[in-house]
């Protein structure tokens, strides 16, 4: 544990499909443990924040989103979210993976700034299941 001196005890709910996935993914790592894989995840949550933090200047990228076509409203809001930014988003592509799961896929433009608040604000909707941002920078 790199680094870590103190250890603190958490508990968690999760829904059951959500940790036997967990749990496989474990297995096929080679985790010792359900605390070692949180650890992992922890801190790849943290890693992925400082560089999506990192996002600035002009850029140009891609948003790709895993998301429940049946999540009452939700449908709604990612569009009323991505009319919000019309100067930044150039285009999407939305592809049904399942009956009920959709994903995304939404090429942006604009200050790095700009795109991670749409990011985010897509990520914090309940029923979107993944969102990552992927950008580069301009050169002028």
């Amino acid at each position: 544990m790199s680094g870590d001196t103190e250890l603190s005890r958490i508990g968690i709910s999760l829904p059951k499909n959500l940790l036997d996935k967990f749990d496989e993914i474990l297995a096929l790592r080679g985790y010792s443990s359900r605390s070692e894989g949180i650890r992992d995840s922890i801190r790849n949550y943290i890693t992925h924040f400082q560089w999506i933090s990192d996002v600035k200047g002009e850029r140009q990228g891609v948003i790709t989103m895993v998301y429940d076509h049946d999540q009452r409203g939700l449908l709604q809001t990612l569009i009323d979210i991505q009319h919000q930014y019309t100067g930044n988003i150039q285009a999407s592509l939305h592809s049904h993976v399942t009956h009920s799961k959709c994903l995304e896929v939404i090429l942006v433009r604009g200050d790095g700034t700009i795109l991670k608040d749409i990011t985010e604000k897509l990520m914090a909707q309940k029923g979107v299941e993944a969102v990552k941002l992927t950008t580069i920078p301009i050169e002028g």
